[in-house]
C-alpha cells in the first residue's frame, strides 16, 4: 500500500515543529514588498510592519502558482517513492492558490486534492486532524481518508479579531468612512471563515485585554468544539497578559491541549500586529 504524504499551504501557519513531527510538507505563498517577491516564511513578519509605519501601506499578497506546484509535488514524490500525497489547500474562496494546485494535477496520478475551505488556524486544525488519524490508521484506505478529512471541513471553526483597522483600510478591506467611524468608537470586528468566505459579523468596542475575553466566551458559547484540541492565534503585539488570560479561559473551558500559533507574513499583511484568533473542530 503506497504511503500518505501530507501536504498544504504556507497560509496554514502551521507551526514548524508540528509540521516536522507529522511529516506534513508546506509549499510557501508569496508576500511581495518593495518590489521584491518573498516566500511566505522568508520574511520576518516585524519587517512588513516596519514597512507600513514607513509607508502607510501594506505589501501585496500572491498565491503559489502552478509550476511551482509542480516542483513541489515532484519533490515530495522524489523524496517519497510511490507514495500518495493528500493536498489539503487554502480556501479556494479566497486565493487562486487552489485552482493552481488544481492545474498542476494534471502532472501527477498520485495526488489527491482537498479544499479546506479554511485559511491559518481553522487550516491547521484541519491538516492535524489528518494527520492525526493517519498515525493513529497508517494503513487506511486513501478514499476513506479523504472522505473522513472532507467530513470534518465544515466543524473547522475560525474566528479572528484583528489589532487596528488601519491594515484592513490600507489594503482596501474597510473604506475610510468605515475607518474613521471604526477608529472614533473604537470598533475591532470579529471576522469568520464562514463556507470558505472571511465574514465581518460582528464589532467589538474598546481595549483588545476586554475584546478578546468577550470574544473567546462568545465564541465557546456559539460553538462545541472537541476539547482534545484548541488553536490560539496571535499576531505579533498581542499582549502576554492577554494571551496568558485566553489561556486561563480555554483552561477553564476544559481544553486539554492548547496550541498558540504566530500568524505568519501571509496573514499578518492583511491583519497587522496585535490580532487574535481561535480555531477549533466541533465535536
Amino acid at each position: 500500500m503506497r504511503k500518505i504524504i501530507l501536504s498544504t499551504e504556507s497560509g496554514a501557519d502551521l507551526p514548524a515543529d508540528l509540521a516536522a513531527a507529522h511529516n506534513i510538507q508546506v509549499v510557501p505563498m508569496h508576500v511581495i514588498m518593495d518590489g521584491k517577491d518573498y516566500l511566505d516564511g522568508s520574511l520576518p513578519v516585524q519587517d512588513i510592519y516596519n514597512y507600513y509605519d514607513r509607508t502607510k501601506k501594506i505589501p501585496s499578497t500572491t498565491s503559489t502558482n502552478a509550476h511551482e506546484y509542480e516542483e513541489f509535488f515532484s519533490k515530495i514524490n522524489k523524496d517519497h517513492p510511490d507514495c500518495m500525497i493528500v493536498h489539503i489547500g487554502y480556501t479556494s474562496k479566497a486565493s487562486s492558490s487552489f485552482q493552481h494546485a488544481v492545474i498542476a494535477s494534471e502532472e501527477f496520478d498520485n495526488l489527491i486534492l482537498i479544499d479546506a475551505l479554511n485559511v491559518t488556524g481553522g487550516l491547521t486544525a484541519i491538516v492535524m486532524f489528518a494527520a492525526q488519524l493517519l498515525e493513529k490508521e497508517p494503513g487506511i484506505e486513501p478514499t476513506s481518508f479523504v472522505e473522513k478529512i472532507e467530513a470534518i471541513i465544515p466543524k473547522s471553526k475560525l474566528a479572528f479579531v484583528p489589532g487596528s483597522l488601519d491594515f484592513l483600510r490600507a489594503g482596501g478591506r474597510v473604506s475610510n468612512v468605515a475607518y474613521l467611524g471604526g477608529a472614533l468608537l473604537k470598533l475591532k470586528p470579529r471576522i469568520e471563515l464562514i463556507d470558505g468566505h472571511l465574514v465581518s459579523n460582528k464589532k467589538y468596542r474598546g481595549k483588545m485585554s476586554s475584546v478578546s475575553e468577550k470574544f473567546i466566551r462568545e465564541y465557546f458559547n456559539q460553538y462545541d468544539i472537541n476539547k482534545e484540541q484548541l488553536y490560539l492565534i496571535y499576531s505579533i503585539g498581542l499582549a502576554e497578559d492577554i494571551k496568558n488570560r485566553v489561556d486561563e479561559i480555554a483552561t477553564e473551558h476544559g481544553f486539554k491541549n492548547i496550541t498558540w500559533m504566530q500568524a505568519g507574513a501571509m496573514i499578518s499583511t492583511h491583519s497587522g500586529p496585535g490580532g487574535f484568533g481561535i480555531a477549533g473542530i466541533e465535536a
